[in-house]
């Protein structure tokens, strides 16, 4: 996956906005202009890095004298203690690119670092880890990027790319047999369709009708394992809801298919960098 650069510009510019707004009151009134000076950013923890071009972005947007070297690269592993980048240039540059680069080296790291280690723990398995849609506004291609660096796959990028029933969808069209056979009536030969089930007669349903992909939401494993043999591969199974590290493995046994984690994106924790400048 390659990110926009356009994207990455507008998202960068944007945050930047936010930050400095017409002036940084504490670099602008207290380093000088000319003053020269070297920056690093060096991991606190042990993870996957993600974001590297990203946060040297911020800084060539800033001041394009500034001069950058990567030490790492994404996807990589890093441990306690390791040089990412290096800068070097007007200190004040330095000073306002800080804090909008470390929050996103640190977010899309936190991301492929909790990506690898779900991707880690179904090794072995039928199951392959996704993200969600359960992504914060504006910064989606960033964090399904960040997925994908650390080595999980994406589930749907947005509403077009394929038709989903969630249970308000199925409840609002009258069932899962009129939802799916009146989508099968309009959409095109290249659109799959998805149905939610909450019960294995919510699944017999949906393999009658012909669904492509069929969601268990929130079922335990033990049902899930009764859903794969009644399935028998006649459609794919996606495992969702309430899956935390914990209950991973279990999950991936029963036979699923996929296993989606909305916390990949929504709620993971940032991955601990700093920045130092002399």
């Amino acid at each position: 996956m390659i990110l926009n650069k356009i994207y990455v510009d507008n998202l960068i510019k944007t945050a930047l906005l936010e930050d400095i707004n017409y002036c940084d009151v504490t670099t602008d009134y207290l380093i000088p202009a000319e003053q020269m000076g070297k920056g690093k950013l060096v991991a606190k923890a042990e993870g996957i890095l993600c974001g590297v071009e990203v946060a040297a972005r911020v800084f060539e947007l800033i001041d394009s004298d500034i001069k950058i070297e990567i030490l790492i690269k994404d996807g990589e592993s890093v441990k306690y203690g390791d040089e990412i980048m290096r800068l070097e240039g007007r200190t004040a540059s330095l000073l306002k690119g800080e804090r909008t680069a470390l929050n996103l080296i640190q977010h899309m790291s936190g991301i492929a670092t909790a990506a690898n280690q779900a991707t880690k723990l179904v090794e072995g398995t039928n199951a392959s880890i996704a993200d969600t849609r359960k992504t914060l506004p504006g910064m989606r291609p960033l964090q399904k990027y960040a997925v994908m660096t650390g080595g999980a796959k994406n589930h749907r990028y947005n509403l077009s790319d394929a038709a989903m029933l969630k249970d308000n969808h199925i409840d609002a069209a009258g069932g899962i047999t009129a939802a799916v056979t009146a989508l099968r009536k309009k959409i095109g030969h290249m659109t799959k369709i998805e149905v939610e089930t909450r019960n294995l007669d919510e699944l017999k349903e949906a393999l009658a009708v012909g669904a492509d992909i069929i969601m268990l939401d929130n079922m335990s494993p033990e049902l899930m394992k009764e859903a794969v043999e009644i399935t028998n591969g006649r459609a794919v199974l996606e495992a969702s809801g309430g899956i935390t590290n914990e209950t991973l493995r279990a999950v991936a046994e029963s036979g699923v298919d996929i296993i989606s984690i909305g916390a990949l994106t929504h709620s993971v924790k940032a991955f601990d960098i700093s920045m130092y400048i002399k």
